[in-house]
């Protein structure tokens, strides 16, 4: 059985959830870094990962590490590597994307170029041919350097896993399926307890919730780049994991998980996506401002992404919004909440100090995710 490392690269501040997914899912992990979690894994795996993952921005097949500090050490330690066990003769083999980070190699279009070089010298050699119609499947290339340490990958997912394929209409700043899960995940929140997002924009929290809650497979509607693996990854493996993700998915449940917004039409857009997600019975969406949030139940969670100010014309409006929500949430004596955002007297408005606070990057805008936590329900008998 081929084992490979598999690289999942993720929000930064989030590499713990991920960790634990992949634990979750039976997988080693062989290393944690900032913004990335490496596990050891086979074709399964592959399919496994891409399609079960919640937290994970792609799945990356790692082709090999070494330093480089000239572009003479970076072609010839790319071109050692064994790339005929990954990509066929026929194979269509881009270098999709370079970045680089305090290295000494720093032009993406020059990494990229040399790399590109590199491997096609050693398939020259591997298939004894001098030129390649790449004409069958695709196998992106990404290159990472950090500190002069370079990183080859074969990117299996395409399109990156935030793309479930459920909101082709986002609202003006949208929180990624991704990172969404990921926050839901970090709390002690379950399909048990109530769920409330009063800043609910395309439904994008809510509709997370929901699929955790039905054990629905964030991937298991979509396609994967790697199908066209058919040298590493066979259908069987494919058609195995799908199956897989069918026979635990249950949407024959009662979940109690709003969704409000003040704009009404971001309330319609909240309820397409949730149907196009297969979740719309568990969720109900509604126009509704923040300072009417509500609820006759205790000890429930608001988990919410609310306004920013990232447009200047915006900021003027943040105090009264986030005075609003600490108005309303006071009422909720026995809720928790947990906010992103990186607006940064959040606390001074909602006026109350969060219990907790973490660092995380939403792109490369540092947010903070303030947790301010109620008491835990009494056990049941």
């Amino acid at each position: 059985m081929q084992t490979y490392e598999l690289i999942a690269p993720c929000h930064f501040g989030l590499e713990a959830v991920l960790k634990r997914e992949i634990i979750d899912l039976g997988y080693e992990i062989s290393k944690v870094e900032d913004g990335k979690v490496t596990f050891i894994g086979d074709a399964e795996a592959i399919c496994r990962a891409n399609i079960f993952l919640r937290s994970a921005e792609r799945i990356l097949i790692k082709a090999g590490s070494f330093k480089a500090t000239t572009f003479t050490e970076l072609f010839d330690n790319t071109k050692a590597l064994d790339w005929e066990h990954y990509l066929p003769e026929n194979a269509e083999f881009p270098v999709t994307k370079a970045n680089s980070v305090s290295s000494k190699l720093f032009s993406s279009s020059d990494i990229q170029s040399i790399v590109k070089k590199a491997i096609v010298e050693k398939l020259k050699e591997k298939y004894k041919v001098t030129w390649f119609s790449e004409n069958g499947a695709k196998y992106p290339i990404r290159v990472t350097i950090i500190k002069d340490e370079v990183t080859i990958a074969i990117d299996t997912s395409g399109d990156s896993l935030h793309k479930r394929g459920y909101r082709p209409v986002a609202g003006k700043a949208p929180i990624s399926e991704t990172l969404a899960a990921a926050i839901i995940l970090l709390t002690p929140w379950h399909k048990d307890r109530i769920l409330v997002d009063p800043f609910c924009g395309s439904g994008t929290i809510a509709i997370e919730a929901a699929m955790i809650a039905a054990n629905m497979a964030p991937g298991m509607n979509r396609e994967f780049i790697s199908e066209g693996f058919t040298n590493l990854i066979s259908k069987k493996n494919w058609y195995e994991a799908i199956n897989e993700a069918d026979d635990i998915c249950n949407t024959d449940i009662v979940t109690d998980i709003q969704g409000y917004d003040i704009d009404p039409k971001m309330a319609k857009i909240a309820m397409i996506n949730a149907k196009n997600a297969g979740v719309d019975k568990l969720i109900h969406f509604q126009e509704r401002p923040v300072s009417q949030l509500s609820h006759s139940k205790k000890y429930g969670f608001i988990i919410t992404n609310p306004p920013y100010g990232e447009r200047l014309e915006d900021k003027e409006t943040l105090p009264s919004i986030y005075k609003d929500f600490g108005e309303s949430f006071k009422k909720l004596d026995s809720w928790s909440a947990y906010i992103i955002t990186s607006y940064e007297d959040t606390e001074k408005y909602i006026g109350r100090k969060a219990d907790k606070n973490r660092k995380i990057y939403n792109g490369m805008l540092k947010t903070y995710l303030y947790q301010f936590l109620g008491p835990k329900p009494p056990k049941q008998q």
